[in-house]
């Protein structure tokens, strides 16, 4: 016998993983993400599960929906593995050290933050992938910001902020079109309505970045000649190396899948680090006095693990550090045990059950605004996926603006107002444990700069508030939904399948 779960045994496993993740924070500062964080996901699953059971689930049902959600999950763990070997390859072929090179001979320091949003925004439209923009110009980008001296954190919230305004824009996006798909809307209505929240959205960001780079002081004396001096005193820095980016972005915008993309990447930056860095493959390898073993070896070594460039600047080889494959271990082990607490939390009813009681708290078109937002941010924060905040607030909540006279696109625009963009600021969500890792920069640092990120959310609220462009059905269109509505019922059921 299956029973319905109480609002208070959802609230439960979440207040115990939230006191868990605090005391991580308390007890282990800085190191919460090497372990401590996955024991509390994994702990607060235990309770939940207990919970599960107590309602009348067997365990084998529950273990098959954990499976099937870390299964969910997957396509990113090997994107994030992949990343991971791509930061190795492009830095020993010297493609990110180019990058910096020229970036800090075109960008002053004032308009460095500015130009950081315009570029991340350009890439990640272009390419519909916040994730391939992040872990490509994004790097590149980071690195030119430590070497003007402005602070990583600052620096990671702007890339952010321009990677997921284009991921959020883009019609080559996937959660630009997952929205519009849960809402039932097509594609270009959805993206011409976000216009009306996002473009106030990054206008905002952008001004806040320019005033702080026009009042920014660099921390210390930062020498940017001696830097270019350095990178190319210890790469051979050329234009050519400019391709393997060029190529990257062609072969996303042609809409080849992320996994075969992205492998391609990684598989020219080692080509291009035997062509154009023979010496650095020498350095990499150990290896002197046998080329074809060298350049094994470095490539090899580069994707899968740590690899330090010596540049004779202690600082600089700091720049010039990455960890391959390996350096994403703790990211993957919090992405499954987030996904082990989701599943959990999904198997039982506990997260439908939040969810509707909070629409029943929703009468005006603000507050059904504002309840989307709330469960979008809520299922980023205990179901830790992206793509679960948009689908499962999307299918609950479509039924409802229905029946309330809204036109489906607000819905679809909310959806990606709160959980595309907020899915990047929670440490533990597959968003946010990846940009942390690709980047080197916790979540927790950069997320007060990723304004775009913060501001969105209560855009979304605030144009509903004023009532701007809010669109409706007409009469005869309720009618005909009403119609609809009564011969094909949709009802949520609590079945053990």
């Amino acid at each position: 016998m299956i029973k319905q779960p109480k609002l208070i045994l959802g609230i439960i496993p979440i207040a115990f993983l939230i006191l868990f993740l605090t005391l991580n924070v308390i007890y282990f500062g800085d190191e919460t993400l090497s372990g401590a964080n996955q024991i509390a996901l994994l702990l607060a699953s235990t309770i939940g599960s207990a919970i599960a059971i107590h309602l009348g689930y067997k365990w084998s049902y529950i273990r098959q929906i954990i499976v099937k959600t870390i299964g969910s999950a997957m396509p990113s763990i090997l994107i994030l593995m992949l990343i991971g070997a791509l930061a190795g390859t492009w830095m020993i072929s010297g493609v990110v050290p180019t990058l910096i090179y020229y970036g800090l001979k075109i960008l002053h320091p004032k308009i460095f933050l500015f130009a950081t949003v315009v570029i991340s925004a350009l890439v990640s439209l272009a390419t519909g992938s916040s994730w391939s923009t992040v872990a490509t110009m994004g790097v590149a980008l980071l690195g030119i910001g430590n070497a003007l001296g402005f602070d990583h954190a600052i620096i990671a919230g702007a890339i952010v902020s321009g990677a997921y305004f284009g991921d959020k824009m883009s019609p080559l996006s996937d959660t630009t079109n997952l929205a519009p798909a849960m809402a039932g809307t097509d594609l270009f209505t959805h993206v011409k309505y976000m216009t009306i929240t996002t473009i106030p959205s990054l206008t905002i960001t952008l001004i806040i970045f320019l005033v702080i780079g026009l009042r920014f002081e660099p921390q210390g004396v930062v020498d940017v000649q001696a830097t270019m001096n350095t990178l190319t005193s210890t790469f051979n820095i050329t234009p050519w190396l400019l391709l393997v980016p060029i190529f990257l972005i062609v072969v996303i915008v042609k809409k080849t899948p992320p996994l075969p993309s992205i492998m391609f990447g990684v598989l020219l930056g080692g080509v291009f680090a035997l062509i154009f860095q023979p010496h650095i493959v020498e350095q990499v390898s150990g290896v002197t006095d046998n080329y074809p073993e060298a350049g094994y070896i470095a490539v090899m070594k580069s994707m899968f693990g740590k690899v330090t460039i010596d540049s004779g600047d202690a600082q600089m080889n700091e720049l010039l550090t990455t960890r391959g494959m390996a350096g994403m271990m703790n990211t993957i082990w919090l992405i499954i045990t987030a996904m082990i607490f989701g599943g959990v939390m999904e198997s039982a009813g506990l997260l439908v059950k939040i969810t509707e009681t909070i629409i029943r708290f929703a009468k005006s078109t603000a507050s059904l605004v504002a309840s989307v937002v709330t469960s979008c941010l809520f299922f980023n924060v205990t179901a830790s996926d992206q793509y679960i905040s948009i689908v499962v607030p999307g299918r609950m909540f479509a039924k409802t603006f229905r029946k309330r006279g809204y036109k489906p696109e607000l819905l679809s625009r909310t959806l990606e107002d709160s959980g595309t963009v907020t899915s990047v600021l929670i440490p533990w969500n597959t968003c946010g444990a990846t940009q942390a890792a690709v980047l080197g920069v916790p979540t927790f640092s950069y997320a007060p700069y990723a304004f775009f990120n913060i501001i969105s959310p209560f855009m979304s609220v605030f144009i509903a508030t004023i009532g701007f462009k809010i669109r409706r059905f007409t009469p005869e269109d309720m009618q005909e939904i009403e119609r609809e509505d009564e011969n094909s019922p949709v009802e949520l059921k609590f079945e053990q399948e």
